[in-house]
């Protein structure tokens, strides 16, 4: 192995970078050299070994003579499924403990071994499970496999997923969070590993407490209650009280998983400064248990974007798939999250128990053009088949099923064709195994089968998924994804900065994007101006549900045509509704600038770092000081507090929610 990295080091010597097929020749030199019957050498086993000489063997090291700069193209060459971190961040997913969920739609997994809609297949869960669903131990598997495949870590986005977030314990989500930035606080050694004997530590305490972490006993444990569950003797909720919350173990657990707030605001301060800082951190919620207490709650937590399941807006739909949301409860959830600054992902469903082909379509384009929706983010997947979930019994019935390829694919085109240039379409499937699904898509490079399709469009414009073409005017894709800069150098000075604004049903709303001449991005960032005067409007039901009868019969002034409520009267019309901003604020929601993560305050091989989020930054805080704002904010990541306070965001607002700048 050390001959085949020195083999490396001397091609990157003499060549600038190491391509694929060059790496793949020096590893077969190598193989042809190893008896008969002897393991081949593999990319995967390099980078490992090199940091491990770096940290466990520094007089070896020192021999290869690796500088700064040949380590940097040392890691590039080796650094396994780069994708990872090409859009700017590397990702670490952990999951919830399972519990109860107040909801029980249709179409959702039953996994007891699993938090509600998650299945112990998939691998985030595997991962979970494996770590007793501790949110240390699963950020520490993390940062050590990412760092060990060679990828930069100073840059994390947290996404927490499982149940419905808002359904567990406030003191387990302060513990959660808390653990989430202890362990990235604690970092990684050299070699990209932690110290094990902490990590043993934390593993004995849950093996103690008589919680297992084997797949095969799990497995066995779980097998008839799921068996129980699949055949309608017990819901998902009264297994789960069983296994869980009546379980001596985890009853014990229970008493360690809580916190206090000022523990995680230490963790918090700490990661400011720490390796590896949180740009992000995600957690997943329904509409209808969103409400400004438990956005404040969601916010000190240090949460900048919010996945939201919506799945449909179709009324007739959600009651039929037992689905207990609806798009009152959806517009209402959308307009809070706005006015808090955060970020909104919504989770959409095609195939839905009564859905249409031609009714998803219309659904989905609503979703993304109606003032009341607009998700700045989108997973976009269909409704599948899985064992234990209502929707079996639809099937046999023959009163679902599954779309057909091409029907399927027909709906994601649309959908993607409607997409605008300010929502980012982040996925279209879920990480459910072939196995799991009974019935319904199981090819898991579904988005590439989507591409293949617009680029057979493009090629011939008379075909359209939404009908017939303009064959001067072939389909064009503006979402984000599809024209983001990833892994390639960009010429910095041949980039527009562009302004697509657009109107929510409480704001107007600012995508400043950093484009090259054929649309490509770079960068960009979400300014949100909030409208007073479309505050009332936009939150019907809310004055009932609290009592206070403001919601009559008069409507408000973005109905009647009246103007705009005085400034101290739209800062009482802001209070009355729990937000935490005042009518004369704007808000920053998201900044992003593209490109393979490059260390902090280093140049990387990507446009981060190059001024393009100061620019962005600038601009926005003349749009917000031109359209009579007073104040900025910014609905800042713990791990961004000192990048922000370096662009004069030098106070903090809202009880420290936000970081805020005068305008």
């Amino acid at each position: 192995m050390d001959e085949i990295l020195q083999d490396i080091l001397a091609y990157l010597r003499a060549h600038d970078e190491l391509p694929e097929k060059e790496l793949k020749s020096i590893l077969h030199a190598r193989d042809r050299l190893l008896p008969p019957g002897a393991p081949r050498y593999s990319k995967k086993a390099l980078l490992p070994r090199y940091l491990a000489v770096r940290a466990h063997d520094p007089e070896l090291w020192r021999s290869w003579n690796v500088d700064a700069g040949l380590e940097r193209r040392l890691v590039a060459a080796l650094r396994m499924k780069p994708r990872r971190t090409a859009s700017g961040v590397a990702t670490i997913t952990v999951i919830t403990k399972p519990g109860p969920c107040s909801s029980n739609c249709l179409y959702c997994p039953n996994d007891v071994r699993m938090p509600k809609s998650y299945l112990a297949d998939e691998p985030a869960c595997q991962r979970a499970e494996r770590a007793f669903f501790d949110p240390y131990l699963q950020v520490a598997a993390r940062l050590q496999a990412l760092a060990q495949m060679g990828h930069p870590t100073d840059k994390i986005e947290l996404i927490v997923l499982g149940g419905t977030w808002t359904d567990y314990p406030t003191a387990y989500q302060i513990w959660f969070a808390a653990e989430l930035f202890r362990a990235l606080n604690d970092g990684v050694r050299a070699d990209g590993t932690f110290e094990p004997e902490a990590l043993a530590a934390r593993r004995a305490r849950y093996e103690q407490a008589g919680i297992e972490a084997d797949d095969a006993a799990l497995a066995a444990a779980a097998r008839p209650w799921q068996e129980r569950v699949n055949a309608g003797f017990l819901t998902y909720n009264e297994a789960c009280a069983i296994l869980y919350d009546k379980s001596p173990a985890w009853r014990q657990a229970a008493t360690w998983q809580d916190a206090l707030w000022p523990e995680l605001e230490e963790a918090q301060r700490a990661n400011e400064s720490a390796r590896h800082r949180v740009v992000g951190l995600v957690i997943e919620t329904r509409p209808d248990r969103i409400d400004a207490e438990s956005l404040a709650v969601i916010r000190r937590l240090g949460c900048t974007k919010i996945q939201m399941g919506v799945q449909t807006l179709d009324p007739a739909l959600l009651a039929r798939n037992r689905r207990r949301t609806a798009p009152e409860q959806v517009a209402r959830a959308f307009a809070l999250c706005r006015l808090f600054g955060f970020k909104i992902h919504a989770h959409f469903m095609a195939n839905l128990l009564g859905a249409t082909p031609a009714g998803d379509k219309r659904d989905y384009a609503r979703l993304v053009a109606d003032p009341s929706f607009l998700p700045d983010e989108v997973k976009l997947y269909p409704c599948a088949l899985v064992a234990g979930t209502g929707l079996v019994a639809e099937y046999d019935s023959g009163r679902w099923r599954p779309y057909t390829e091409d029907e399927l694919l027909d709906v994601l085109v649309a959908d993607v064709l409607a997409t605008p240039p300010y929502t980012r379409i982040s996925r279209m499937i879920r990480d459910i195994s072939s196995g799991d699904i009974l019935a319904g898509n199981k090819k898991t490079n579904l988005r590439q089968m989507v591409d293949q399709r617009l680029e057979r469009m493009r090629a011939r414009p008379g075909l359209d998924a939404a009908g017939p073409a303009d064959p001067d005017r072939p389909p064009r894709v503006r979402e984000i994804r599809a024209r983001e800069i990833v892994r390639e150098r960009v010429d910095v000075d041949a980039l527009t900065l562009d302004d697509c604004a657009y109107e929510t049903s409480v704001s107007t709303e600012h995508f400043l994007q950093w484009v090259t001449d054929d649309g490509r991005i770079a960068g960009f960032l979400r300014l949100s101006l909030p409208r007073a005067d479309r505050l009332q409007a936009a939150l019907r039901g809310l004055d009932a549900a609290n009592g206070s009868g403001a919601a009559d019969e008069k409507g408000d002034g973005a109905e009647k045509g009246a103007q705009a409520p005085a400034p101290a009267a739209a800062d009482d019309l802001f209070a009355r509704y729990g937000l935490p901003i005042r009518a004369d604020e704007a808000m920053i929601r998201e900044v992003h600038v593209y490109g393979a993560v490059a260390h902090l305050s280093q140049t990387g091989s990507g446009v981060q770092h190059l001024g393009l989020g100061r620019k962005l930054v600038e601009r926005a805080c003349a749009l917000a000081r031109a359209a009579g704002y007073a104040r900025i904010n910014v609905i800042s990541a713990v791990g961004t507090r000192g990048y922000y306070r370096g662009l004069g965001f030098d106070r903090t607002s809202a009880g420290g929610l936000y970081q805020q700048k005068e305008l």
